[in-house]
């Protein structure tokens, strides 16, 4: 069985990531998101265990002092880490592995892990952003300009990318996020472990 890849894809909050990787992974089975731990508190309708692993700042500081995460950061006052296991299981299984993280999540892949592949979601504009996260309606006004503040700064990191879609057209940005999966499949290296098989 071949190894999987991982691709890591990052945005600022409300350029519609999310949405994109879910749509991405409907259509591809073969595509799994890692599910990252987190302290932040739950939104409505999230799911502990299917979009995050929900825990205490506590547990999570006691599980990087044992070097647990692959990477983790500080987004928004609160904790997201990348378990090691949880990627080398969907690996070892062949899997195309997503995460979805900050910024400085992306930057530590990319040192750890040399063929990672790193996506940044662009939004239209600063207004377009502005006006998803109003319509989201799950932060408070005062949250949603902090955001907008910290949005382009994030922008600002997208240069260390290795693709950038800008996501204003739904099913065109979906269309270009999946032709990066499909091209980065068709490495050489990749083809030629099938082929060996």
């Amino acid at each position: 069985m071949t190894t999987g890849n991982i691709f890591v894809i990052s945005a600022p909050s409300g350029a519609g990531k999310s949405t994109l990787v879910n749509a991405l992974c409907a259509k591809d089975p073969q595509i799994k998101v890692s599910i990252s731990h987190t302290t932040r508190e739950k939104r409505p309708g999230d799911k502990h265990g299917v979009h995050y692993y929900f825990i205490e700042k506590r547990e999570f500081e006691q599980m990087l002092l044992k070097h647990e995460f692959l990477e983790h950061a500080n987004v928004y006052d609160n904790y997201y880490g990348t378990h090691k296991t949880t990627i080398e299981q969907l690996i070892n299984a062949g899997k195309d592995i997503i995460l979805e993280i900050d910024h400085q999540g992306a930057l530590q892949i990319r040192k750890l892990v040399k063929d990672a592949v790193l996506i940044y979601i662009l939004p239209p504009n600063i207004e377009t952003l502005r006006r998803r996260l109003q319509h989201r309606n799950t932060d408070k006004p005062e949250v949603i300009e902090k955001r907008l503040n910290l949005a382009l700064d994030d922008i600002s990191y997208a240069k260390y990318f290795d693709f950038a879609v800008i996501n204003d057209d739904f099913d065109q940005a979906l269309a270009d996020l999946y032709s990066i999966i499909l091209v980065n499949r068709l490495r050489t290296q990749h083809v030629l472990e099938k082929w060996n098989k």
